[in-house]
């Protein structure tokens, strides 16, 4: 009995080790929080072991585990109809809410989900369930795009998959056939879905047939940038779940199909140092020195190296492709985007992503509306359910809806 006494406390000790991190204390909910990151550190450690095999690639097995735990079909619902069809060859899942009884026509957002262009499914049911709240709470028609995902593709070719889609569902026979107003269309999504979200709204400003054709663009805790691993963010928050600043590094290295012996580097900039020319002129379009404010720079200094490695932008020359990273685009480009709402989180290496993007749509005459959270983390918006329902995500996706009624 004693044995057993001994043997269960540490047990309970070293899964409290496992679990335990250190959390800032303005963080919502950190408990449960805590157990979340464990949750997915686990289920990194079990893909990353499965790779090591030569079973599978880890992000295949990670994503196998992610999908596998949560996917759901298609179910209707009185309020709303939810399909699964093809937009030209590009699967989508159609949620479609009941129309107002003084409209006919209905609203519509084409959302697009994170999880790093790698994990995720718009068919889990994070994601069905913020599509159908969306639906219900807009009367509107939501098209959540399932893209291809690393390792099957790689860049650009998340970007051409979720403009062919939109592009399809903008056409004037298929926004009739949904009962879509062609002036009510908006382009949203979260993390990674943010990043590919502010790519299509840039890239609509080059096609003469589809400038001006999206009302809003939301961007929900964005990645923008590849060039500074630094910003005070960054920096602030190199190990705060559920999106550590080295996790995200290899989530660039993937989708650019680049060499892991980069990462590290990449961590301390030596991707973008003083020495390599083509990151001299985007420099100054990320400048957080003179773009944040006081009390999001904090006494945070800029990691700038004089010598780096120069290997890293000629082997991987995505990193400095607007296209990849919409916060560096032209300001001519910037001019032409629609109103735009982003939120950003305290406790996140992506916020300073979000507010510097702000910035600089603000100079370039775009309404911005900036929604920060201070208890917020990485991924929050998408945990409003048990056993991972969050204060905060509740908050998020209260917000962020609100915001789509009252703009779109």
């Amino acid at each position: 009995m004693r044995s057993s006494c001994v043997l269960l406390a540490a047990l309970l000790a070293l899964a409290a080790y496992y679990v335990y991190i250190p959390l800032p204390g303005a963080v919502s909910d950190p408990w449960k929080l805590m157990l979340l990151d464990a949750t997915f550190r686990g289920a990194q450690q079990v893909s990353n072991l499965i790779h090591t095999l030569g079973l599978s690639h880890h992000l295949i097995a990670l994503n196998f585990i992610i999908v596998s735990f949560g996917k759901k079909s298609a179910s209707s619902s009185p309020k709303v109809k939810v399909t699964d069809t093809d937009f030209d060859g590009v699967e989508v899942r159609v949620f479609e809410g009941s129309p107002k009884p003084d409209e006919q026509l209905r609203r519509s957002v084409v959302y697009i989900h994170g999880g790093g262009w790698a994990l995720a499914s718009a068919k889990i049911s994070y994601y069905d369930e913020l599509c159908t709240s969306m639906a219900e709470e807009l009367n509107a028609v939501i098209v959540s795009i399932e893209y291809r995902l690393v390792p099957q593709v790689h860049f650009p070719e998340q970007i051409y998959d979720v403009i062919r889609a939109t592009r399809y569902f903008l056409q004037p026979e298929v926004l009739d056939k949904y009962k879509v107003d062609p002036g009510r269309v908006a382009v949203s999504g979260d993390s990674a879905g943010g990043n590919l979200a502010a790519a299509l709204g840039q890239q609509f400003t080059y096609i003469a047939s589809l400038k001006n054709k999206l009302k809003l663009q939301a961007l929900i805790y964005p990645v923008l940038q590849a060039l500074d691993f630094n910003t005070p963010s960054y920096q602030q928050n190199a190990n705060t779940p559920i999106l550590p600043r080295h996790v995200m590094v290899k989530y660039w290295v993937d989708y650019f199909q680049g060499n892991y012996d980069f990462v590290q580097a990449m961590i301390v900039n030596n991707h973008t140092s003083l020495d390599v020319e083509k990151a001299a002129a985007l420099r100054a379009r990320l400048n957080w020195t003179s773009l944040l404010p006081p009390s999001i720079k904090k006494s945070y200094k800029p990691v700038m190296q004089t010598t780096g490695d120069a290997r890293i932008t000629q082997e991987i020359p995505q990193l400095l492709d607007a296209a990849s990273s919409p916060l560096i685009a032209d300001e001519e480009v910037l001019q032409d985007l629609p109103k735009t709402y982003i939120l950003t989180c305290e406790h996140d290496v992506l916020r300073d992503d979000g507010i510097l993007y702000a910035k600089r749509l603000e100079s370039a005459g775009v309404n911005v509306t900036l929604d920060h959270f201070e208890d917020g983390f990485h991924g929050c918006m998408i945990f409003t359910s048990w056993p991972t329902n969050f204060s905060v995500g509740i908050r998020t996706r209260n917000s962020y809806i609100k915001w789509l009624d009252q703009n779109l």
